[in-house]
């Protein structure tokens, strides 16, 4: 179920408690709901029959901290203990990125405990899931009553993988933020390996700090070219006799002398990294998006990035840009965050560098596979 939504940089993940009939699944995610900030939650809906048990399902969007540089949106379900609301748990489980199991720490709920944890297995394994490599936490709950068994007891007969777990009392809320927000810390760090979860936003670097990587080439080719278009090379001063231009016509022979003056106007057109690779259709766009980026305009260097590389990717044919960007080998994700960036209000010189970075990339595929044709 997990969703990224790269504009927003929202992640959104489902994490299910599951465990048998009256173990506290529902208690805990009440207490869940009691603890978060109103400003972090959602509503809370429950349909339960009269002796409190959830016939379906419990849900509660809850807004937790920052991964990175995005916020992360759970979607917090129990499902139905009894045994013959099967079906209902199969449903809840779909799409679920992490298990939170509730067990009862009482004596004679342990067949029920090995009961419905057997099942979470098999349902999980009807989604092609292993168990094994699920994020898991075990909640060890009830630990407020007496005569209850010991932990030691419970990892053995519950845990042999030895998967985080939590001692709990869910009506008093002990133990259970700690158990969610271990869970949490698993399910990020699973969508992670997937590649599911962006990776941050380069900070912007401290002030008085030389920049790095592409913004550093980017500006250090820059400069030098502004320099070169600014100063006149020595040689050429040196060589042109101005008391003799001025007081006489020069002979022949001195005038190839007087060309090298025009130099600092050719010097402003020496190309920068990204045209340098933009096929003749798109030179003029690459040209417009580095002076962007010289003159300090990041949001018209990136309207420009974004333009040219929509015109880039047409030469590979019809189709949609997930599809012209397969048949170029050209990295989606990428594509995705720059289109993201286009919709924000402010952009900074990492967000522009990003979008040259970009267009040379597709600049650099378009020429491995000689597009455009000459016509």
């Amino acid at each position: 179920m997990s969703s990224v939504n790269l504009m927003a940089r929202e992640v959104a993940a489902k994490i299910v408690f599951y465990g048998p009939g009256l173990s506290g699944k529902t208690t805990t995610l009440r207490k869940v709901y009691e603890t978060v900030r109103p400003a972090h939650r959602g509503e809370m809906m429950s349909i339960a029959t009269e002796g409190d048990r959830t016939l379906f399902f419990d849900f509660l969007p809850v807004k937790v901290e920052r991964v990175g540089d995005c916020s992360v949106r759970l979607a917090l379900y129990t499902v139905p203990g009894q045994v013959f609301y099967n079906a209902t748990r199969k449903l809840v489980l779909q799409g679920a990125d992490g298990v939170v199991f509730v067990a009862d720490s009482q004596a004679e709920a342990m067949d029920a405990n090995r009961e419905s944890l057997s099942n979470l297995e098999e349902n999980l394994l009807e989604n092609g899931i292993r168990l094994d490599r699920f994020p898991l936490v075990m909640q060890w709950n009830k630990r407020d009553l007496d005569h209850v068994l010991s932990v030691e007891e419970l990892r053995r007969e519950l845990n042999p993988r030895g998967v985080p777990d939590f001692e709990t009392a869910a009506t008093n809320g002990r133990g259970v933020m700690d158990a969610l927000k271990t869970i949490t810390r698993l399910v990020i760090k699973d969508l992670r390996a997937k590649r599911i979860v962006p990776p941050p936003r380069p900070a912007p670097p401290p002030p008085g700090s030389a920049p790095a990587g592409l913004e550093a080439q980017l500006s250090q080719h820059l400069s030098h070219r502004q320099l070169q278009a600014a100063t006149p090379p020595a040689a050429t001063i040196s060589a042109t006799p101005v008391p003799r231009t001025l007081t006489a016509p020069a002979p022949p022979r001195v005038e190839p002398a007087a060309v090298p003056v025009a130099a600092p106007s050719t010097g402003s057109k020496l190309l920068g990294p990204t045209s340098a690779l933009a096929p003749g259709d798109l030179f003029d766009h690459a040209r417009a998006a580095e002076a962007a980026f010289t003159a300090g305009d990041y949001t018209t260097c990136v309207t420009a990035c974004t333009d040219a590389v929509r015109r880039a990717m047409a030469f590979a044919g019809e189709g949609t840009l997930a599809q012209q960007a397969f048949l170029l080998h050209v990295d989606g994700s990428d594509l995705l965050r720059l289109q993201g960036l286009s919709t924000l209000p402010q952009l900074r010189v990492d967000d522009a560098a990003f979008a040259l970075y970009v267009l040379m990339q597709v600049f650099v595929r378009l020429n491995a596979v000689g597009l455009p044709t000459a016509g």
